[in-house]
């Protein structure tokens, strides 16, 4: 578990009082019951920790079905006698059982209510396993709309995965799916045909055949992992390994592609360790030495899938070919790569709790790619690429989103996100500290959830600075706050227009190409200067708009 005792039961008032009063309309945006049974810490939900899932699996190409089941061990919080488990249509609960003995339960779309027979004493560590089948949903455009993806390779076979971020975990197998609650070690089990691989998170224990034909591949995970890490990957896979020596000792990198493509993989896979050393340096040791890295081809894009991330950049470099960016620097390494094996320190060790907050994942991750490349390239090339990457923010809405139903906020999440981190950089004394942050913040939540305020205060304390008004500025406001100035006579009046209350953030600006510091109110403020005729510049490293007003 990943929140204190103390807070859940913090959380299971707020969720009860939210989820009896919650609207319709929220601020004018529609949420249904569904929405807030996916999305809030509800009654049935806060009562017990879960602390291990073994998934059992059988997957039929053939027909694009599973049927499997799922035992979950948990710990009693707080005396209750209903639990929520999430599973979505056209999948389907057949049974469950404790004890030996089936239980009742009852099916509010994609929520079954299960009775429990035995008294659930607080303290107590039980089980229950869930029996399900069907034709799990298929993802059309994976990773964006979720589920799982039935394809076929060059040659005929098949090529099948599971993504499921946003939809949910509970798209393709049952569980408490929220992120506020993860479980603390995992067990696999997926059953294919004997001409297919099987590959799923963690450190694979063995291989069974059976007599019926096909394989069981079993996979086990050491560490916490969210909902939506999990997943599986089916093909006509050859893997290869290597070792990398990082900060905790030797990683096992292991990765698995079509068989048309090894070679391809052997070249393209290098900035796999090129990746480890500069995030390591920026964010301290990888998350899961425990469970290893995985790089898993699949049909498609990507996806941040723990300790298997997945891969289908189609071995080229840059974002399926192109720079993001615009400035050349993105096609020197594959996006994919890069930006995916970021959420192992931002999503897959850190992970926000409530899907509102998904900006610590993609925030993160898209500055990491900018860190990357300072790594390599330098530091001026680093800045070029982030901002560079301020001409996709559309600013069409907040990105945080709405909380308790399960929705996030803008796509700005990436880009403007990543510009505001690299803002906040602007204000840290020197690059040391700014490191020193970034690894410190890896620390303090390794392997936690977090919330925005948690990440928001951390940040307050680290950089010496009270950033609240940033981040109200950039992820709970659509507009780019304008520093507004105008020069009479030998003097420079400047002030902050376009912002939030309280917006105060100290900007850099070059006057004459001599850069100096100034801290701009809602007010007008004046600095005295040479001459009229002097040259203003904004340091561009600033995510901010001008506004020079001319007499």
């Amino acid at each position: 578990m990943k929140i204190k005792l103390v807070f859940i039961g913090l959380l299971f008032f707020v969720a009860t009082v939210l989820f009896a009063q919650k609207p319709d309309s929220y601020l004018g945006v529609n949420f249904t019951r569904q929405d807030s049974l996916r999305g809030s810490v509800t009654k049935e939900r806060v009562w017990w920790d879960v602390k291990k899932y073994h998934l059992n699996l059988k997957v039929s190409p053939k027909d694009s079905a599973v049927i499997g089941s799922n035992k979950v061990t948990y710990v009693v919080l707080n005396e209750y006698s209903v639990m929520q488990i999430d599973l979505q249509e056209p999948l389907q609960i057949t049974k469950i059982t404790q004890n030996s003995a089936e239980l009742d339960f009852t099916r509010d779309g994609s929520v079954y209510f299960v009775y429990l027979k035995k008294k659930q004493e607080q303290g107590a560590v039980e089980t229950l396993t869930i029996y399900y089948q069907g034709k799990p949903k298929t993802a059309v455009r994976a990773p964006w709309d979720g589920g799982v993806v039935w394809g076929k390779d060059e040659n005929g076979k098949s090529f099948i995965a599971s993504s499921c971020q946003g939809i949910g975990a509970s798209v393709w197998w049952p569980n408490k799916d929220h992120l506020y609650d993860e479980v603390e070690s995992m067990e696999l089990s997926i059953n294919v045909p004997t001409d297919l691989v099987a590959v799923s998170n963690g450190r694979l224990k063995n291989k069974e055949l059976l007599q019926d034909g096909t394989a069981t591949y079993n996979w086990s995970i050491e560490n916490p992992i969210n909902n939506y890490g999990v997943n599986f990957s089916i093909g006509d896979y050859v893997s290869y390994s290597e070792q990398f020596v990082g900060e905790k000792g030797v990683l096992d990198c292991s990765y698995y592609v079509l068989k048309s493509n090894l070679t391809k993989a052997k070249n393209q896979f290098k900035d796999v360790s090129r990746m480890l050393k500069a995030f390591e340096h920026w964010f301290g040791p990888y998350p899961f030495y425990e469970d290893g890295y995985k790089l898993v081809e699949t049909p498609f894009l990507g996806m941040e899938h723990q300790s298997a991330i997945s891969y289908g950049n189609g071995y080229r470099n840059g974002y399926r070919g192109i720079d993001l960016s615009g400035t050349g620097w993105g096609m020197n390494f594959d996006f994919i790569i890069i930006h995916e094996s970021a959420h192992e320190w931002f999503g897959n060790s850190i992970t926000n709790q409530d899907r509102a907050d998904m900006w610590i994942h993609e925030s993160f991750a898209s500055y990491a790619e900018s860190l990357f490349v300072e790594y390599y390239y330098g530091k001026k090339a680093g800045c070029e690429y982030v901002i560079g990457t301020r001409q996709n923010v559309v600013n069409d809405k907040n990105v945080i989103g709405f909380y308790d139903v399960n929705n996030h906020g803008s796509g700005d999440m990436y880009f403007k996100g990543a510009n505001m981190l690299h803002t906040l950089r602007q204000i840290v004394d020197n690059d040391k500290q700014w490191r020193t942050i970034l690894r410190g913040l890896n620390e303090a939540f390794y392997h936690q959830t977090v919330t925005t305020k948690q990440v928001e205060r951390y940040l307050s304390k680290a950089i010496g600075r009270n950033v609240t008004a940033v981040f109200d500025q950039y992820l709970r406001d659509v507009r780019i706050p304008v520093l507004e100035y105008k020069i009479q006579k030998n003097k420079l009046l400047y002030r902050w227009t376009n912002c939030v209350s309280g917006f105060d953030m100290p900007v850099r600006i070059f006057i004459s190409n001599k850069g100096i510091w100034l801290k701009p109110s809602h007010n007008w403020k004046c600095k005295s200067i040479a001459s009229e005729k002097v040259g203003i510049r904004i340091d561009n490293n600033f995510y901010i708009s001008e506004n020079q007003i001319r007499n």
